[in-house]
């Protein structure tokens, strides 16, 4: 069996720590999703929790802004690169009308650049994932300006780019990004929380869920993802936490692998009228907590143009196209 890598919100934590924002610090010391560009208690704290897990280099940026860089130990080729894109997300007024807080754009580069020369592989983690909300129209994650400036960047080094994987919706989703002339270069995996949340723009909330990715050691290309959930009604019924797999995703959606080129045609098929492997799709981006719902229209629209569209003028033109379709 391929080796796994673990992924959730809380999961990350244990196996590469990423600043999330369910972090109780966050609230505590800043306010809620006021993350700072410089030292801070909040950076120092965290930074003193990891610092038997990270390399000193890692420490060192770790309590500058957040974010940092480290080999696997028992996989020399593969880099993680964990970015706090908190710095970026738009209520964090403490970064408003700042370009490159914290520096971390400069760093990013620098950083993947070496990786490029030492032909390494990367997996990008972090919390507020790049893209557009697919439960809302023409609404960024993150700051536009600063969602384009990582686009270019992911595009400029998805050769060594082998997943990015974002938490921050508590739904589960995934994105292909493509290159300036259409072409998949990268796979993008959003995975849904344990803790269930409703937002203001949808009605529904969440089951909890957990993830396993598996990847090919001798290049770290993603080949599949095992998907578990907790039933929360059940449990609550029961008195009992049952964990089960909810999907693996190359049998639910028969793809071949995880790649881009795999996403990107799955993609096309959700695209489709009527498409069962998007009713599929849809129940599993609630992590299967209510099967009846479904999506059509707008809301079909809204969630195939942010699988597909990263950046603002692919999103734009993907609108177009459907408005002048339907008329919406």
């Amino acid at each position: 069996m391929p080796p796994m890598v673990v992924i959730s919100q809380v999961m990350f934590k244990l196996i590469h720590p990423c600043i999330f924002r369910v972090s109780m610090l966050d609230y505590i010391v800043c306010g809620q999703d006021q993350l700072p560009v410089v030292n801070s208690k909040v950076y120092n704290a965290v930074a003193n929790l990891w610092k038997p897990w990270l390399t000193e280099d890692a420490i060192t940026t770790l309590r500058k802004g957040g974010f940092y860089t480290q080999k696997v130990s028992n996989n020399p080729k593969l880099r993680i690169i964990s970015l706090n894109t908190n710095l970026y997300y738009g209520p964090n007024s403490v970064t408003l009308n700042q370009t490159d807080p914290a520096n971390q754009f400069e760093w990013l580069e620098n950083t993947l650049n070496i990786s490029q020369q030492n032909k390494e592989k990367v997996y990008i983690i972090a919390h507020v994932p790049v893209g557009y909300l697919p439960y809302a129209r023409g609404i960024s994650a993150m700051r536009k300006y600063h969602n384009e400036k990582l686009i270019d960047i992911f595009r400029k080094y998805s050769d060594i780019i082998a997943g990015q994987f974002y938490g921050h919706t508590h739904r589960d989703s995934i994105m292909v990004l493509s290159d300036k002339k259409g072409k998949p270069v990268n796979s993008l995996f959003v995975a849904p929380a344990v803790t269930p949340v409703r937002s203001v723009l949808e009605r529904l909330t969440n089951n909890p869920g957990v993830r396993l990715f598996q990847y090919d050691p001798r290049d770290y290309k993603l080949l599949d993802m095992l998907q578990y959930y907790l039933n929360l009604t059940d449990a609550n019924l029961k008195g009992e936490s049952n964990w089960k797999l909810e999907y693996n995703l190359t049998q639910a959606y028969d793809i071949q692998d995880l790649q881009p080129k795999s996403l990107y045609k799955l993609a096309k098929q959700f695209a489709i009228q009527e498409s069962k492997q998007f009713i599929k799709y849809y129940k599993y981006f609630f992590v299967s907590y209510d099967s009846s719902v479904i999506c059509q229209g707008k809301c079909k629209i809204f969630q195939i143009c942010a699988i597909m569209n990263l950046d603002v003028i692919s999103y734009t033109d993907c609108f177009r196209q459907y408005h002048m379709k339907h008329r919406l």
